[in-house]
């Protein structure tokens, strides 16, 4: 499973780390210069939750940020309201 979240589509993304040195010019220095540059990765926070997709139980990757908006529903703990449904239904 890629390691990309369900709702939100966000994946790990490319950037760059950069070591700087020297002292700012507002602190009376001449600048602060970049002595290094090299490759990271930003990788986003998911988790492996259980949620319910197209009325089934199923097991996906959210990011945080999807399970704070409110975009995953979790099933229920115990089977008794799916019972109750079923019962009403027929």
């Amino acid at each position: 499973m890629p390691r990309v979240c369900y709702f939100t589509g966000v994946r790990t993304t490319r950037g760059n780390r950069i070591r700087t040195r020297g002292r700012a010019k507002h602190l009376g220095g001449v600048g602060t210069k970049i002595t290094s540059c090299t490759r990271r990765a930003f990788k986003p926070n998911l988790q492996t939750v259980t949620a319910v997709i197209d009325g089934t139980p199923r097991r996906i990757k959210v990011s945080t940020r999807a399970m704070r908006q409110g975009l995953v529903i979790k099933p229920l703990k115990r089977k008794y309201a799916y019972t109750r449904k079923q019962q009403q239904a027929t």
